[in-house]
């Protein structure tokens, strides 16, 4: 894992300028284990982690006023140095306006500006301490730094409301953590804090001009090619180099690097058979303008893109998409690698792993993922993200509704109607949609807060059920159901306490709203499961993702992208436009094999672990579940019950996280024997408040 961390005090710290430390309050000197100084005090920042000499850069203008950027960035340093001075007098977008993913510090006297990104991919963690305010691109160091204890409330709304904003607001799993939304700068001034967005956002009462089709396919192009440019450009990595013991009798370097669990050099891309990963190999394999192969600046021409295909044997169904991604590995660009996976890559088959930063769903499929991603090079281009940023949340529909452009729901509808077979669906969606439509934000979030306070859950099956379910301000978690009356009552009273608030809204459309929330949720999945299944010496790439890729996506028009078939449509005219071309029949189908599969194969085969995993479970001590109650779901699954299984995974994520974070040892700071506590304590005096246990 890699993250910085810094602090801004109220005055010079008393380790003194320079230093690799500062004073908290009980006069101990710490600082971060392992870590890189990049400045030092008054207002000390630091990189932690295996960060690579290209990833880690720092500018200056002048002793008071320099900027850090930590990542992959296709700016160069006088780019870099000119946004410095802009950034001098108060400009904050164009910091994130360059290609790549990346997160920018900069400091300009005792002013600290730290920039997010608009996804959520790379957030930025903020809580007081020593008089001041520290700061992290990671949660768990700073619960470290300042010893808290858990957010059960946070917990809790992340199993009834995760994709509910006001449920989560700026909490953290740990107490006295926060984070700063997507799209925010968190900019600190002597120690005090201040929040400021940076992106505009769509008013709710006046649509913005719809673009130009035509010209808004075309920035997704260029946004694209950037981004893959960006970490084409970048100095290659060569896992092993720098720990190599040197010749082993037998074995070559490739032999060496392997039997260390590491990467192979180079560039490579998922080819999943599916649109999103086929367009970043293609794009990545053969952009114009870079001849020969990906690896023709010098550094091995010749070589080609490693694509990764993985083949599920326990689950039936991608017959089609592996065929498409066979197909495309004919291109003599890519060297295509299939890796097969049985019992032991389904979801929950493999139940340990590393502590995240934060619990995540992808914890139970972290086995499976790193199965695929052992095969892949040393930088492994992925299409996370594609599907958030392209497609069209059903909520879209309303907006469609409020801009009084009802023609451009034809098409959606009617493939609803025909993938159901009813002739009720265009009447049942569309009253859907003006429902929403002129439903407000406060009256869809108190809504949600009643429905939680019942335990209403009960929605419609199918796809068409998963539109109306989707025609809503604010809805249930999966796990909802299986929670605690009060639990679901904490969550009902955050949500109650966020609609009172005077001035309360997300200032958005409905349909804008709930695809940002999506992608938010889906960003913070993705970062999970790049510390659940990191692979030693590389590092995954999802260009859909970063922020100029997700700003030319939110300039699509609604019109274009609730069409069937869009994202796909879309992404062939992308790299038609870089020039790459033949793409093979049926490129961009929709999967008709359901995750949902292999996720019941995965409950089947690991049911006893699973069984013996709730068996006094930590989340029934916290007061959040019965233990009873997760058996029977369990049993049911397994049994084929319709139940919601991405509910499950929530649960059985959220317990494996606890276990790790109460088994970890040991703290991220050093300086005072006294720091030694790992967060956190007090689950089970937690569940004796609630009158809650297993």
């Amino acid at each position: 894992m890699r993250w910085l961390v810094g602090w801004s005090s109220t005055a010079a710290g008393a380790a003194g300028p320079g230093s690799a430390g500062a004073t908290g309050y009980d006069g101990e000197t710490v600082h971060p284990v392992g870590a890189q100084l990049l400045w030092g005090d008054p207002d000390p920042l630091w990189a932690v982690g295996d960060w690579r000499p290209d990833e880690v850069r720092v500018v200056k203008a002048d002793a008071q006023t320099r900027i850090a950027v930590l990542g992959t960035c296709g700016a160069s340093d006088e780019e870099l140095r000119v946004g410095l001075f802009a950034a001098r007098g108060g400009a904050l977008r164009h910091l994130t306006a360059w290609s790549g993913s990346y997160t920018a510090v900069v400091q300009v006297g005792r002013r600290i500006t730290v920039c997010g990104d608009l996804a959520g991919a790379r957030p930025v963690f903020h809580t007081p301490w020593a008089g001041g305010t520290a700061y992290a691109t990671a949660a768990l160091p700073l619960a470290d730094l300042i010893e808290a204890n858990l957010d059960f409330g946070h917990l809790a709304a992340l199993l009834a409301a995760p994709d509910v904003p006001a449920a989560l607001h700026d909490s953290t799993p740990y107490d006295g953590v926060r984070r700063i939304p997507p799209g925010h700068a968190l900019i600190l001034r002597a120690g005090a804090r201040e929040i400021a967005g940076y992106e505009p956002v769509a008013s709710l009462a006046v649509a913005a001009p719809p673009a130009d089709p035509a010209d808004a396919v075309d920035a997704v192009r260029d946004a694209l090619v950037d981004a893959v440019r960006a970490r084409l450009a970048a100095p290659r990595h060569v896992p092993g180099v720098e720990i190599d013991p040197g010749p082993v009798p037998g074995m070559g370097p490739a032999e060496r690097r392997a039997a260390r669990g590491m990467p192979v050099p180079g560039i490579g891309a998922d080819l999943s058979g599916g649109p999103a990963s086929g367009t970043l190999a293609l794009l990545a394999a053969g952009l114009p303008g870079m001849p020969g192969t990906i690896l023709g600046h010098g550094t091995g021409a010749g070589e080609r893109l490693l694509a990764v295909t993985f083949n599920d044997l326990a689950v039936r169904g991608r017959e089609a998409e592996l065929e498409r991604a066979g197909t495309l590995a004919a291109n003599p660009r890519l060297h295509h690698v299939v890796v097969t996976g049985g019992e032991e890559a389904l979801p929950y088959a493999e139940l340990e792993g590393p502590l995240t930063d934060e619990p995540g769903p992808s914890l139970v499929t972290a086995a499976r993922h790193r199965a695929r991603l052992a095969s892949g090079s040393a930088d492994h281009f992925t299409g996370y993200g594609a599907r958030q940023v392209l497609d069209a949340h059903p909520a879209r529909l309303a907006d469609l509704l409020m801009d009084r452009r009802r023609r451009h729901l034809v098409r959606p509808v009617a493939a609803l109607a025909k993938a159901d077979g009813s002739v009720m669906v265009p009447a049942r969606v569309y009253a859907a949609a003006r429902k929403l439509a002129r439903t407000s934000y406060r009256a869809g979030v108190a809504s949600l807060a009643d429905r939680l306070m019942q335990r209403r859950f009960e929605e419609p099956g199918g796809a068409v059920g998963a539109s109306l379910a989707g025609l809503t301000w604010a809805r249930p978690g999966p796990a909802a159901r299986w929670l605690t009356g009060e639990a679901l009552a904490e969550v009902s009273a955050r949500l109650q306490g966020a609609v009172a608030q005077a001035g309360v809204g997300p200032g958005q459309r409905p349909g804008d709203h709930r695809a940002r929330a999506a992608l938010r949720r889906h960003a913070a999945d993705i970062r999970v499961l790049e510390q659940a299944a990191e692979i030693r010496s590389q590092r995954l790439h999802s260009p859909f993702l970063d922020n100029q890729v997700v700003r030319a996506c939110r300039a699509l028009p609604e019109a274009l992208r609730v069409q069937p078939g869009a994202r796909a449509a879309i992404l062939r005219t992308v790299l038609e436009g870089a020039g790459v071309g033949g793409l093979p029949p049926g490129w961009g189908a929709p999967s008709h094999a359901s995750s949902a599969a292999a996720a019941r194969a995965g409950l089947r085969v690991a049911v006893h672990s699973l069984m013996a995993l709730f068996d006094t479970p930590l989340l029934a001590e916290a007061g959040l579940v019965e233990a009873r109650v997760v058996r029977k779901a369990v049993r049911a699954a397994v049994d084929g019950e319709p139940l919601p299984l991405d509910g499950l995974a929530d649960l059985v994520s959220l317990e494996l996280w606890l276990r790790r974070l109460l088994a970890r040892r040991g703290t991220c700071w050093s300086g005072t024997p006294a720091r030694a506590r790992a967060v956190p304590a007090g689950i089970s005096a937690r569940g004796r408040a609630l009158g809650a246990g297993a």
